[in-house]
C-alpha cells in the first residue's frame, strides 16, 4: 500500500495505531502530566500501601474501581477474568472501566488528583515510571511480599523494568513481543520447509518466494511497527536505545546504524515497496498479498479469526544475538487506594487472584508472565507457546519518566526518514539521538 511520503511531525504522531499506543504511550502523555503537579520524585509516597494483608480481604463489602485499556481483541478475555473474580470473591466487586489507551493515560492523573480515580489499574510497563513520579501510583514492594510474589515467579526480563527509584510499581500480567509470521501456503509453493532463523535464511526465503511469484514477500513499514522492529534489531546488534539513568539517548550507535541499514536494504533488495504506511504490512499479509511479516503477538486472535494458513516463530537473528522488543501489561495500585486500608487490601486480593489465574489471559493472545501460568494447558496449547523458549531474549525499555514522548518525537522520526529514503540511517539517527538527549535532560530537570 503506497502512501504519500511527506509527513509532518503532527501527522506522524497521529498515524500511530492503537497498538502503537499500547507500546510506547501517547506522544503527549509526558507533556500532559507535567501540568499535574508533583515532580519531586517518589520519596515521600506512601510505601506501606494500606497496612498488612493476610492474603484475604476481611473488611466490609466494597466495590473496586478497575481501569484498563483492553478495548481490542484482548477485551473479552479480561472481561471473563473479572467476571470469574467477582463470582468467587465474597466481599469484593471489581467494577471495570475500559477505555482506549490514550484516553486512559490522559484521564488517570487528573482523576486521581481529584480523588475520582480508580483503585487498581492495568497499564503498560513503560508508563509506570511516569505515573510513579507524578505520585499517581503507590509502590508495591510490600504488596509483592504480602501476596507472596518474587522475581523467580516470572519470566526473567519482565521483573526489573517495573522498578523505578528502587521501588516496585507493577505486578506483571503478561509479556508481549514481536514475532515473525509467515503464510504457510506461500512457503509450501516456494518449497520452503521451515521458518528462517537468521539473516541468510531470511534472504534465501525471500528470493524463493519471489521465484514462486510473490514479488514483494516481506513489506517493511516506515511507520508503526517500524520503530519496534528497529529496537529489536538494535538489541540484536548489541546496542542499547537509552542510558539506564535517563541521561542520554544511544540509539544512534554503530549498532543502531546497522539495524536501520538492514531494514532499508529490504526495500533496496526489492522485497518491500518503498513506502508502507502504519499497519499496512500486516493488513496485506492477512489478505495474502505478502508472505512474511514481523508484528506483535496481539495479532494472533485476528489471524485465527481470518482463516488463513499461517505460522509463528521468534524473530530471525539478523545481528549477533537473539533479541526482540517487548512490553508488558502490569497491575498497579493507585496512591488514592493506598490511603484507604480497605481499598488497599481489596486491591491486593484482586491483583493476587488475577496473577494466580493469569493462564486464562493466554486467550487474549498474550504470554502470561507468571511461570506457573505458562505450564497450564491454556497457554501450552496456544499459538504463542511457540515463543516460550525465546522469553529470555526479550528486551524492555528502561523505566525513565517521559520516555514515551521522547521516542515518538525522535527515534520514530529517524526511522521514518531513513525508511522513506529522505536521509541516510546514520544521519537520521545522529540528529534524532541529539534531540532525544536534549529532551531527556529536560525531563530530568522537570521530573526530578
Amino acid at each position: 500500500m503506497n502512501q504519500k511520503s511527506g509527513l509532518s511531525q503532527e501527522a506522524l504522531q497521529t498515524s500511530l495505531s492503537r497498538r502503537g499506543f499500547l507500546v510506547i504511550g501517547a506522544g503527549g502523555t509526558a507533556a500532559f502530566l507535567a501540568g499535574c503537579g508533583g515532580g519531586q520524585g517518589v520519596g515521600d509516597t506512601n510505601t506501606d500501601a494500606g497496612g498488612e494483608f493476610s492474603g484475604e480481604y476481611t473488611g466490609p463489602a466494597i466495590t473496586l474501581a478497575y481501569w484498563n485499556g483492553f478495548t481490542g481483541g484482548d477485551g473479552p478475555a479480561m472481561t471473563a477474568m473479572v467476571k470469574d473474580f467477582n463470582g468467587q470473591a465474597e466481599k469484593i466487586t471489581a467494577e471495570p472501566n475500559t477505555m482506549d489507551w490514550p484516553t486512559f493515560y490522559q484521564r488517570l492523573p487528573a482523576a486521581s488528583q481529584a480523588g475520582k480515580g480508580p483503585d487498581v489499574v492495568a497499564m503498560h510497563i513503560d508508563q509506570l515510571a511516569t505515573m510513579a513520579v507524578r505520585k499517581v501510583l503507590a509502590p508495591l514492594d510490600d504488596v509483592a511480599e504480602q501476596i507472596g510474589l518474587a522475581e523467580t515467579d516470572f519470566t526473567g526480563p519482565v521483573w526489573a523494568p517495573a522498578i523505578y527509584n528502587d521501588q516496585r510499581y507493577g505486578i506483571p500480567l503478561d509479556v508481549h513481543c514481536l514475532a515473525m509470521y509467515w503464510n504457510q501456503d506461500h512457503f509450501e509453493k516456494a518449497g520452503i520447509a521451515e521458518a528462517p532463523t537468521d539473516a541468510e535464511g531470511l534472504d534465501e526465503a525471500c528470493k524463493k518466494l519471489q521465484e514462486a511469484g510473490y514479488s514483494e514477500p516481506m513489506w517493511m513499514p516506515n511507520l508503526w511497527p517500524a520503530h519496534i522492529m528497529f529496537l529489536s534489531l538494535l538489541w540484536q546488534f548489541g546496542g542499547e536505545p537509552y542510558a539506564e539513568d535517563g541521561s542520554e539517548a544511544t540509539f544512534g550507535s554503530e549498532a543502531g546504524v546497522s539495524a536501520l541499514t538492514w531494514m532499508r536494504e529490504q526495500i533496496d533488495n526489492g522485497y518491500s515497496p518503498a513506502t508502507v504506511d502504519a499497519d499496512a504490512q500486516y493488513l496485506q499479509f492477512k489478505n495474502g498479498k505478502n508472505s512474511i511479516t514481523w508484528d506483535g503477538i496481539w495479532q494472533i486472535n485476528d489471524l485465527q479469526a481470518s482463516g488463513m494458513n499461517w505460522g509463528i516463530a521468534p524473530l530471525p537473528t539478523i545481528g549477533d544475538t537473539p533479541a526482540s522488543w517487548a512490553s508488558s501489561h502490569q497491575f498497579a495500585m493507585t496512591s488514592q487506594a493506598a490511603d484507604d486500608e480497605n481499598r488497599s487490601n481489596a486491591s491486593k486480593e484482586f491483583i493476587s487472584w488475577m496473577s494466580d489465574q493469569s493462564a486464562a489471559w493466554a486467550e487474549a493472545g498474550m504470554i502470561p508472565a507468571r511461570n506457573s501460568a505458562r505450564e497450564q494447558k491454556a497457554f501450552t496449547d496456544s499459538p504463542q507457546a511457540a515463543l516460550n523458549d525465546y522469553l529470555d531474549n526479550l528486551h524492555f525499555l528502561p523505566p525513565i519518566p517521559g520516555l514515551g514522548d521522547v521516542t515518538v518525537q525522535t527515534m520514530e522520526v529517524a526511522v521514518n526518514a531513513a525508511m522513506l529514503g529522505k536521509s541516510s540511517p546514520e544521519d537520521a539517527l545522529s540528529e534524532a539521538q541529539d534531540n532525544a538527549t536534549q529532551l531527556m535532560q529536560e525531563n530530568q530537570e522537570k521530573f526530578g
